[in-house]
């Protein structure tokens, strides 16, 4: 039996540049789809998997954040008085149990791998599991739950994946696995951000990972990788390399790309057509656009 994944690191340091002005002052991760923050529907993802520690690791003008989970007691009270039990209810659903939630500083941005290397004291010798926020999945079964349930039968350590255009391999880290219909793939090699036309596949890792804590000790020589940066897919790679426990896992849902402007305005009208309350009066503007696109055309 494999133990328990009950804590998860959430690397939230980054400065958020594609989104300025906006992320001038506000944190990239405090940013809304619809209602709620970014970072909000990767702590409710990592909640149905049943972790109960959240890890951040930040850097300097995050502290909004933290904010965003502490009790609002002013607010609460107000709510209450003027009987806004549905809205109190949602509130109150944001708020996170003392020590729950620890944060790390990252005090430089070396990448990914040394962002997750971070939190090394805070996770211990036990399995983890990484959220990036800027991947927002929509799924009837949370991604993360899906993978821990995965992981109960292979142990070792799994990436998500998901199939892209072959010209777009070359953002992504991508797997080397055999051919196989099956969610669950023995991965055989990995490549980070490879050459246009060198990929081994088209899956292409994205950011949801179970890991174990020999990648830590593996990321403890800061040795850089693609694009000068210390690379987590190196670290991952040694273990294939090592230990051959590495799978990738094909995962039920649509993964959007938060971190460009244009995955987050898709991710926005998505998750805007999905809310029952909001669905009939955006479908009507979206289609009023077409229709004055097409006539202007």
């Amino acid at each position: 039996m494999q133990k328990k994944v009950t804590k998860a690191v959430f690397p939230i340091a980054g400065m958020g540049t594609r989104f300025l002005p906006a992320t001038k002052s506000i944190p990239k991760e405090i940013l809304t789809l619809v209602d709620r923050p970014l970072i909000q529907y990767a702590i409710d993802e990592a909640r149905a998997a049943g972790i109960t520690e959240f890890i951040f690791v930040t850097s300097r003008g995050k502290g909004a954040l933290e904010d965003y989970f502490d009790r609002a007691p002013e607010l609460e009270a107000s709510l209450k008085a003027k009987g806004k039990t549905d809205l109190l209810e949602i509130l109150q659903a944001t708020n996170m149990d003392s020590g729950q939630i620890a944060s790390v500083r990252q005090s430089e941005a070396l990448g990914l791998g040394h962002a997750v290397w971070c939190a090394r004291n805070l996770i211990g010798d036990e399995p983890f599991a990484v959220l990036l926020p800027d991947d927002v999945i929509a799924a009837d079964k949370p991604c993360l739950q899906q993978m821990i349930e995965a992981y109960a039968e292979t142990g070792g350590n799994m990436v998500a994946a998901m199939e892209v255009a072959p010209e777009k391999t070359s953002s992504y880290g991508v797997l080397d696995v055999p051919a196989s219909i099956s969610p669950v793939m023995p991965v055989q090699g990995m490549v980070e951000k490879p050459a246009p036309g060198t990929a081994p596949s088209n899956l292409a890792v994205i950011g949801r990972y179970i890991l174990s804590p020999q990648v830590l000790r593996n990321l403890d020589s800061h040795q850089k990788g693609a694009g000068g940066e210390i690379q987590l897919t190196d670290a991952i790679e040694k273990e294939i390399r090592n230990s051959g426990n590495v799978y990738g896992f094909r995962f039920q849902g649509r993964r959007f790309d938060c971190g460009s402007k244009a995955g987050y305005l898709q991710a926005t009208i998505a998750f805007g057509l999905a809310r029952e309350e909001l669905r009939d009066e955006l479908e009507s503007y979206i289609y009023d656009m077409m229709a004055m696109r097409q006539a202007a055309e």
